[in-house]
């Protein structure tokens, strides 16, 4: 939850310097979001290809590794690191 919170904050924070500086967002949300699913979903293309070119198995990662780096971890799921 704690990382989720700071996001949010520094989400304010910026949102309310740009409004101090009287800046606009550089891009609309709807804009700004598929920008960043863009960006999740392109920093997984180059370990599904180290997989694909040395014979790995790729579903598995793709199931477990890239889903919980691009969707998050599950908040009703402990865990290791929390």
């Amino acid at each position: 939850m704690k990382p989720y919170i700071l996001s949010l904050a520094a989400g304010l924070l910026v949102g309310f310097l740009y409004s101090l500086l009287g800046v606009r967002s550089p891009a609309p949300p709807v804009v700004a979001l598929l920008g960043l699913l863009g960006m999740l979903l392109g920093e997984q293309i180059a370990p599904i290809a180290k997989r694909l070119y040395a014979r790995q198995e790729v579903a598995t990662f793709v199931r477990t590794d890239c889903a919980e780096h691009v969707l998050g971890h599950p908040l009703d799921t402990p865990r290791d690191d929390a």
